[in-house]
Parts: structure tokens; sequence; C-alpha cells
């Protein structure tokens, strides 16, 4: 578990630079060295490299196959205790320890974004946090709770601030105190001969089942809640009176949803931006802390 990945263990060489050592020196977005170091060794390990190519159009194939197929089946056709078993039971079992501490550490650093907008909104409004701390935990359907969560927070908070005639802006001081490491520890998450997949082949495989098995409202909702990010990055940029971080936000605008094939590399996407909103949040907290002015990001 502690063996260092390829791009860290060997030398730099000028004539052959490793592509993945330099995006773990660059300091350009903020993102801890131990997130980048477990995202960047789950991306470019072999499955990622091999076996993703040949998932990832499969996969597609399949999303445009079982929507044939359900409509035959009943509209509230739905098994999300049993996906949410299947899930977990994956993870457990093939899913590389790096992709599950991400996938993790993405529920808590989720819960605590709304928490910190709940915090430092004008309105007040009430969050729902999901924290789990083990892949067990999954099983509570946790993953559809997770973007019934995000939407309902959306609805809450824009229904008070309409109702108060406000609008979303810095206040005073910002709160920051529920901000904090997870502390997941990669070395807890499953590490056997079979848990060798990476986190996007991982969700390329994961997605197909997960429109299966849940209704087409379900399924529909959970891919465009990936376009609330940069709802989310808008709030976050109002409270700390800094629209420049917008630079963290890459799932485009939220009004104009994208298909469903491109789900699961959109949802790559938004965990990245949630580590990095995070981390951000993070050193403006140790900033405040500290009495001095947070680094700018380039």
């Amino acid at each position: 578990m502690n063996q260092e990945p390829e791009f860290l263990a060997r030398a730099h060489d000028p004539a052959d630079p490793n592509p993945w050592l330099a995006l773990y020196l660059d300091r350009s977005t903020p993102l801890p060295d131990k997130v980048k170091k477990a995202w960047l060794t789950d991306s470019s390990s072999r499955s990622r490299q091999y076996l993703l190519p040949f998932l990832r159009p499969l996969a597609r194939a399949f999303i445009i196959l079982i929507q044939v197929v359900k409509t035959f089946l009943p509209r509230r056709w739905s098994h999300s205790r049993l996906l949410h078993r299947i899930l977990a039971w994956g993870l457990e079992r093939f899913v590389s320890p790096e992709a599950n501490w991400l996938i993790l550490r993405h529920f808590h650093l989720g819960a605590q974004i709304l928490a910190f907008i709940a915090a430092n909104s004008p309105v007040p409004v009430t969050t729902s946090p999901l924290e789990p701390r083990k892949i067990e935990d999954l099983k509570d359907d946790l993953f559809v709770k997770h973007d019934l969560n995000l939407f309902n927070f959306v609805i809450r908070l824009n229904q008070a601030l309409r109702d108060a005639g406000m609008d979303m802006h810095a206040p005073a001081r910002v709160d920051y105190s529920m901000i904090r490491d997870p502390g997941l520890r990669l070395e807890d998450l499953p590490h056997k001969p079979l848990n060798f997949l990476d986190l996007q082949s991982a969700i390329e495989l994961f997605t197909p089942l997960y429109q299966l098995m849940l209704t087409d409202n379900d399924f529909w909702r959970a891919a465009n809640s990936l376009q609330l990010d940069e709802t989310i990055g808008i709030y976050a940029a109002k409270l700390l009176g800094a629209p420049q971080h917008l630079i963290l936000v890459n799932n485009n605008h939220p009004l104009v949803p994208m298909s469903t094939l491109r789900a699961g590399y959109r949802l790559v996407l938004h965990g990245l931006s949630t580590e990095m909103l995070h981390s951000l949040l993070m050193e403006l907290k140790a900033a405040q802390e500290g009495g001095t002015p947070p680094a700018p990001i380039a």
C-alpha cells in the first residue's frame, strides 16, 4: 500500500519526461498532494490505459440498448436497494483502493460544501449530510440519496431566497467551521489482487447498471445532477466574493442537459470539481485562522 507510483519512483529524465509527474508537481489548481497522488496513481494505471478504451464504447452501447428495453418495462420498475448492494459488492472486490478512497471522500466533501453554503447564506437552509466511513455504508441507497440531497438543497435554498427577496452575497465573516479533512484512510480500503479497476472504468461499467435498475426519472435526475456543478460553484464564488474561483467548474451550463451517454465521464469531472472546491475552502480556512491572505490561484 505504501509503494510509490511509477511517476514518483522513477527519476526524472529530461529526454523522456513523465506527464504524470508534471501533473503531480503542477500547483496551478488547488489539490492536496495526497489527493493528487491517489488521483494520478489511479489515472496512470494499466486498467485505465488498456481497459477503459474498450469498456467505454461497450458501456455506452448498453445504455442505448437498456433504454430500448426499458420502453417495455413498467414505468416505476426500480430496484434501488439491490443496485446499491451490487455496487458495494463490486467496489469491495474489483475496484482499486485509490478509486474507492476517492468515492468515499466525495460523499464527505459534497456534504461539507453544501453545509458551507447553508451556513453562509443570508437565509436558513437545512442539509442532509451523507458521510459513509466504509464501502458497506453505501448499501443504504447512498448514491441515489446523494443526488436527491443536491436537488433538494438547491430547491430549499432558492425558495428561501425568493421568499426573503434576497440574493447570495459574501457575509461579513465567512464561516469555514464545517470544512475539514474527512479522516478516511487509504490503507483501510480493500487491496487484494482483484482490486485493480480504475475509477473511470468502474464508473463506465456501473452507469448502465445504474440505468437498468432505476426508473428513467431517477437515472435522468442522477445524470443531470452533474450539471449543478456550475450552480454550486456560483454559490461558493458569491459567498467568497471571488468569482474567479469559477475556474474550478467544468461541467458547462446547468440549463443545457447533456446526453446520458457521457454520464460516466462527466461524473469523473464532477468528482474532481468537488475535490478542488473543497481544497480551496481548506486553504481559505487555514488562511483565516492564521490571519494571512491565501496564496493566489494561477
